[in-house]
C-alpha cells in the first residue's frame, strides 16, 4: 500500500504535466490536509501556484479560505502565501470566507491582516458579499472590523487644519440587485457539462465603458455552478483584462475541444461591445484589447464563433449575447469614421442544428443596461428568468423558448419606458433543436 509520503512524491510527479490545472497541493488545502498541505510544501511546490482549472483562478490559500480551513490557511500564510492574494475575478480569501459563511476563517484573515476593503472585478467587498448570501454573523464581525479601520484612519488623518480628502474608490458602486442572491433551487450535477463566460466592461482602446458587464459574467458563473449544476471545475469565467482576443482563441478553440465530449452541454456568455465590419457586414465581439477601426484583426467574429462551436461533439450548445452589434451606441461600437449599420443576426452563419443563440436585440438596435439593478437589461432578466420566473408551464424545467416568453416583453417594457427605444431579444435556433430539447437550461431536483 502506497504511504502518505509516497502519495506526496506522486502527486509532485504528476504535477509537471499538470501546467496549471489544480495540483495536488490545490486539492489538500481544500480538504484541509494539513499533514499533505506540509509535505507538498516541504517538496518545494509553490504556495502561490495558480489552478487555471477552476471557473476562476485560485491560489491554495483561496481554496483554504473558501472551505473554512483554517489551520491549512495558518500554514500557507507562514510559508508565504499573500494574505490578500487576488483571483482573475479580484477575489480574496477574505472575499471567500466571507461569502460562504466561515466566521472563523474570516476572523482569523482580519487578524492576519486581510485587506475588507478590497473589491472584486465587479465592485464587491467582503461585507457586501456576506450580505448577498445572507451570513448574518460574519457581516456583524466584518462591519465592526469596517468600524474599527475608520476609526483607526480618522485618527492618523491629516491634522484638523488640513481637511483630508476622500479617496475616490477604485471601482464605481454597483447597485444591489434582487438577482444577485443565487436562489437555492438547483438542477441536478451536470458532470458532462461546459461554460465559457466572458465579460468585458474596460478596454485597453479607450473605448467608451460597457457598463456592468464585468459584474454580469461574474453572477452568471455564480448561476451556472449553483443553480445549473456546472461542475465549478468546467466553467471558465474571464474579466476584462483576462479576455483579449487570445483569451478567446485559447478558449474557444483549445479548451473546448480539449475537453467537450459525446453529449456534453456547452454554455457560453458574453457580456460587452459587438462591432460591426462595416465593408462585410459581419458581427464581431469585441475582446478586450479589440479595436473597431481593425475589427476584423483584433475583434472575434460570430461566424468563427459558431463555426468552433458546431465542431464540437456536444448534444447542445447555447449561446447568450449580452451585446449588440449595430454600432448605434449601448453596447456596441464602431470604427470612427463609419456609420451605424443594421445586421441579420440569421445571416451570421448559425449552420449548427445544435446550437442555440439567445442574443440582447436585433441587428439594428442597441442593448441597453438596467442602471437600477446593476446589469446588462437582456442578463437582468435572463438571471430572473433562471430565478424561477422563466418556467412559464411550471414544469419545473425552463426552455429557453419560455425563457424567452418572459425576457423578451419585459426588456421590451423597460427599453421603451427608461430609454425610449426598442429593444427586442432573439432567439435563433432551429425548430427541430427546440423540439429536442436544445436551450433547456434548468431542471430542477424534485422533492
Amino acid at each position: 500500500m502506497m504511504t502518505r509520503a509516497w502519495k506526496a512524491v506522486v502527486g509532485f510527479i504528476v504535477l509537471t504535466s499538470l501546467s496549471g490545472c489544480a495540483t495536488p497541493l490545490h486539492q489538500a488545502a481544500e480538504n484541509g490536509d494539513v499533514e499533505m498541505v506540509r509535505l507538498y510544501l516541504d517538496r518545494g511546490m509553490d504556495v502561490n501556484m495558480m489552478a487555471m482549472g477552476f471557473s476562476d483562478s485560485y491560489m491554495p490559500i483561496h481554496l483554504a479560505a473558501k472551505k473554512g480551513q483554517v489551520q491549512v490557511g495558518q500554514l500557507l500564510l507562514e510559508r508565504g502565501a499573500n494574505v490578500n492574494a487576488r483571483t482573475d475575478a479580484g477575489k480574496t480569501p477574505l472575499i471567500l470566507a466571507a461569502a460562504y459563511g466561515h466566521l472563523e476563517m474570516v476572523q482569523f484573515l482580519l487578524n492576519r491582516g486581510a485587506n475588507a476593503s478590497l473589491v472584486t472585478s465587479p465592485g464587491y467587498t467582503a461585507l457586501r458579499f456576506a450580505e448577498l448570501f445572507g451570513r448574518s454573523t460574519v457581516v456583524q464581525l466584518l462591519r465592526q472590523a469596517e468600524s474599527k479601520s475608520v476609526g483607526l484612519a480618522q485618527a492618523t488623518s491629516a491634522p484638523p487644519q488640513m481637511a483630508a480628502v476622500p479617496p475616490t474608490p477604485a471601482t464605481p458602486a454597483i447597485p444591489a440587485s434582487d438577482v444577485d442572491r443565487v436562489p437555492v433551487t438547483k438542477s441536478p450535477p451536470k458532470k458532462n457539462a461546459y461554460a465559457i463566460i466572458i465579460g468585458i466592461e474596460q478596454y485597453r482602446e479607450q473605448l467608451p465603458k460597457a457598463n456592468f458587464a464585468a459584474h454580469d459574467a461574474s453572477v452568471v458563473g455564480d448561476y451556472v455552478t449553483k443553480v445549473l449544476g456546472y461542475p465549478e471545475e468546467n466553467v471558465v469565467v474571464r474579466l476584462n483584462e483576462k479576455a483579449t482576443k487570445t483569451d478567446l482563441e485559447k478558449y474557444f478553440e483549445g479548451w473546448l475541444p480539449n475537453n467537450v465530449e459525446k453529449d456534453s452541454s456547452v454554455f457560453v456568455y458574453f457580456s460587452g461591445h459587438g462591432s460591426p465590419h462595416v465593408k462585410t457586414g459581419d458581427a464581431y465581439l469585441v475582446p478586450y484589447d479589440g479595436d473597431p477601426t481593425f475589427v476584423d484583426k483584433t475583434g472575434f467574429s460570430l461566424k468563427r464563433l459558431y463555426a468552433a462551436l458546431d465542431k464540437l461533439p456536444a448534444k447542445d450548445v447555447t449561446v447568450v449575447l449580452d451585446s449588440c452589434f449595430s454600432g448605434a451606441g449601448g453596447r456596441s461600437v464602431l470604427a470612427e469614421g463609419a456609420r451605424p449599420m443594421g445586421l441579420s443576426m440569421e445571416t451570421q452563419s448559425l449552420t449548427a442544428g445544435r446550437i442555440t443563440v439567445l442574443s440582447a436585440s436585433s441587428g439594428d438596435q442597441i442593448s441597453n443596461t438596467f442602471k437600477e439593478q446593476g446589469h446588462g437589461l437582456l442578463t437582468y432578466f435572463f438571471l430572473k428568468g433562471l430565478q424561477g420566473d422563466g418556467d412559464g408551464n411550471k414544469d419545473g424545467s425552463i426552455e429557453m423558448v419560455e425563457l424567452l416568453d418572459y425576457v423578451k416583453p419585459n426588456v421590451q417594457r423597460i427599453a421603451r419606458k427608461q430609454y425610449n427605444n426598442e429593444q427586442t431579444p432573439q432567439l435563433l435556433a432551429s425548430p427541430d433543436t427546440l423540439k429536442r430539447g436544445g436551450g433547456r437550461l434548468l431542471e430542477r431536483t424534485r422533492p
